[in-house]
């Protein structure tokens, strides 16, 4: 017992000290949100509202944007490989005040706005696998989940307080509100500029050597995994509003939130280590349990099911969400970047898929006046789909690794030949 604890350091010794760089990196990860999150979650509102857009064409224009976000991370991925960290975070973050400046003009010509939003969208699809990828940058296996944890929960802070700040200006003082935004993102991308390079962040391909594919070297089983996880927590995501404003009201719902990204900041970075050692077949066990038993719950309508419903599913998918992308890591040979935009590409599939196919679900349950059975539904699912990935494990099982499980918990040198922090 003493001799494990002397090779895995706790979250502290695992975080600090940081760097200046990897400081200003977690801010960021919280400013990023903070300042997205005051003007994305009322999108809908803004342009039916303020912009007098149809219904189903803010439901068009939202699910492209969604779409664009997650998928577009695995050119994110390939364009860090291919021009390096810094300068891509810093580009994307252009694109990203360009597309907020954008919403700040569509005040005066409207029909700027779809095209303002999809630029934001964008330049979050680039920003994010690079992000990730300079957070983890020389570090070894067994500190990843720390720093991953931790700008997972900086990025949750800034998602959470976001809206409690934008509520009472997005539509009474939205100009205001556009404009804070747009100076928040061109101080930060300022400090990016900022950012020194690290050494080996992209890689050159040889004049007789080809740039490999978007998809070449993709860990298929975290993928799926991936791309599963978040088509059912997205039932969760997309659907939880209309069925808990009109059960309780939407000043509860947004305490259900709340409480989700409280537990993301406060026990993935205490747990990052115990997932990191949890033999990958458990960690996809105990999440789809998590997520079944937090959407069977949901059924029962009443507040107190909506709050530990919530907090079932979190939990669920603090595991899911982290072990997949470590999985990824250790599986790809890929350089970190290409890995998390992969990986952002199979979350994209999964929440667009979910939000296709879970609206027509929920619409006949809503329809015949059962809406609980919506998520009764969805909980079968996440006992039921999760072993047809055993198939894939089965197919993409590769030579034996020393320790003769290749399917378990990272170990030191793990690595699949990659250089460090690649």
């Amino acid at each position: 017992m003493g001799e494990r604890t002397a090779r895995e350091p706790g979250l502290r010794a695992s975080l600090f000290p940081l760097t200046g760089p990897l400081r200003f990196l977690l801010l960021s990860s919280f400013l990023i949100p903070l300042g997205s999150f005051m003007v994305l979650p009322f999108m809908s509102v803004f342009l039916h509202e303020r912009l007098g857009m149809g219904l189903g064409t803010v439901g068009v224009v939202l699910a492209v944007a969604s779409l664009v976000q997650f998928s577009g991370g695995i050119v994110g991925g390939a364009l860090a490989d291919r021009i390096g960290l810094r300068r891509t975070m810093v580009w994307a973050l252009v694109v990203r005040t360009a597309g907020f400046t954008g919403l700040l003009l569509a005040l005066r010509w409207p029909p700027l706005a779809v095209g303002a939003l999809v630029l934001t969208c964008c330049g979050a699809a680039l920003y994010l696998p690079a992000n990730k990828a300079y957070l983890v940058h020389g570090v070894d296996d067994a500190r990843r989940p720390a720093f991953l944890s931790a700008g997972n929960a900086a990025l949750n802070a800034g998602m959470a307080v976001g809206p409690l700040i934008a509520g009472p200006f997005v539509l009474s003082s939205p100009g205001w509100l556009f404009a804070a935004v747009t100076a928040l993102f061109l101080a930060v991308t300022a400090g990016h500029a900022r950012l020194p390079g690290p050494d080996g962040t992209h890689r050159t391909a040889s004049a007789d050597t080809a740039r490999p594919g978007l998809l070449a070297g993709v860990a298929v089983l975290p993928f799926a995994a991936n791309a599963l996880a978040f088509y059912l927590y997205f039932h969760f995501q997309h659907f939880l509003a209309v069925y808990a404003v009109e059960r309780a009201s939407s000043a509860f719902y947004s305490m259900v939130l709340l409480l989700c990204f409280t537990l993301v900041i406060v026990v993935q970075p205490l747990a990052s280590g115990l997932i990191r050692r949890m033999p990958y077949a458990l960690a996809l066990a105990v999440g789809f349990t998590g997520l079944a038993t937090g959407l069977a719950v949901l059924a029962a309508g009443t507040r107190g099911a909506l709050l530990a419903g919530g907090a079932l599913i979190t939990l669920g998918d603090i595991v899911l969400f982290l072990k997949n992308d470590l999985e990824a890591l250790r599986r790809s040979p890929r350089s970190d970047a290409v890995v998390f935009g992969q990986q952002r590409l199979a979350a994209g599939l999964g929440a667009c898929a979910s939000g296709v196919l879970g609206g027509h679900l929920y619409g006949l349950g809503e329809r015949a006046g059962h809406t609980g059975w919506f998520w009764l539904l969805a909980a079968a699912q996440c006992l039921l789909l999760p072993p047809l990935l055993l198939t894939l494990r089965r197919r993409t099982a590769r030579l034996p690794v020393p320790d003769g499980d290749h399917e378990g918990a990272l170990t030191r040198d793990d690595t699949d030949g990659r250089i460090p922090g690649r």
